[in-house]
């Protein structure tokens, strides 16, 4: 389980908990309205054992939101669908953008650590190599006399 637990009583923009009726009146739509944007498939809530509507708040900002477009924007409940289909994606792809961007980061700080352990593992007593550079200079070497022994 993870570390995080909800309180099942909390509300959230999501938790359905509106019937028809309040959901018409908040978002200023007649029930049947609320019920034919659900047949389009435009704002579907969610739905109770016997199969009643329950609205979010959410699904009642959409509400309001496709009656702006519809009214004053003019656009058709096809292209609303749409637009509405649209935006989910794009929510979905940042919400995924996000993720790999933390992944990455994630990745970034493990390479990071395992890059300071490997240098911290190299072996203080060597030396660095350095190419000696070849040059066409002849090196006379003459080996010093002997000296007598006693």
């Amino acid at each position: 389980m993870d570390g995080c637990r909800r309180n099942p009583y909390q509300l959230t923009d999501e938790t359905p908990v509106y019937v028809i009726s309040i959901a018409a009146q908040l978002s200023g739509l007649h029930p049947q309205t609320l019920r034919q944007y659900d047949r389009l498939g435009l704002v579907s809530p969610d739905r109770t054992a016997g199969r009643g509507r329950r609205y979010s708040a959410r699904d009642i900002e959409l509400l309001r939101t496709v009656q702006q477009l519809s009214q004053d924007e003019g656009i058709n409940l096809a292209g609303i669908k749409r637009i509405i289909e649209l935006e989910n994606q794009v929510a979905a792809l940042q919400q995924r953008v996000a993720e790999l961007s933390a992944a990455v980061d994630g990745a970034a700080v493990a390479m990071q650590q395992r890059e300071a352990q490997v240098h911290a593992s190299y072996r203080r007593d060597l030396v660095p190599y350095q190419d000696v550079q070849q040059t066409s200079a002849l090196v006379v070497w003459r080996p010093k006399p002997k000296r007598p022994t006693d």
